[in-house]
């Protein structure tokens, strides 16, 4: 059994763009991200590492698993993305208070008040009326989906 290398090497483009994406949209563009959108980066960076672990390895089944991992994580932050576009659209209510960013070091006190109030139901920016966790759902999800299909189809093209 071969792995895709376009499965591979999207397992690891696909997380590295959309966290870069959101790292830029932060420190670039000043849309601070709240609770619910720290939670969707920690899956893209885990998926990143596994990615990079399956590049990396020559051993068949690890590089396997280490792919599956990398997609379930691709997956997971899509669907937290998925959750948290329905919070801003209104579609259902959200599961958290949501947080503001605090510098460290400093007085704690002066950073707490003038940290941006950033809430978890609102969309900070939008394209053609689609959220950036919503953009986050529809390229994870639909990355995973790719990458599962591209294993598959290698599956069967080595068996």
């Amino acid at each position: 059994m071969a792995l895709s290398r376009a499965a591979l090497w999207l397992s690891l483009i696909i997380p590295s763009s959309l966290l870069g994406g959101a790292l830029i949209s932060e420190y670039g563009f000043g849309l601070y991200p709240c609770e619910m959108c720290m939670w969707q980066r920690w899956p893209h960076l885990a998926a990143i590492i596994f990615a990079l672990g399956a590049l990396l390895l020559r051993k068949q089944k690890a590089s396997l698993l280490l792919l599956l991992l990398a997609a379930a994580g691709i997956l997971t932050s899509g669907l937290i993305g998925g959750f948290h576009a329905g919070v801003e659209y209104g579609w259902w209510e959200g599961i958290t208070s949501c947080a503001t960013n605090v510098a460290a070091g400093g007085d704690m006190l002066d950073s707490i008040m003038n940290a941006p109030l950033v809430r978890c139901d609102v969309a900070p920016w939008s394209l053609f009326g689609v959220s950036l966790a919503g953009y986050n759902f529809l390229l994870s999800v639909g990355g995973a989906m790719l990458i599962l299909v591209l294993m598959a189809m290698g599956r069967k093209d080595g068996a």
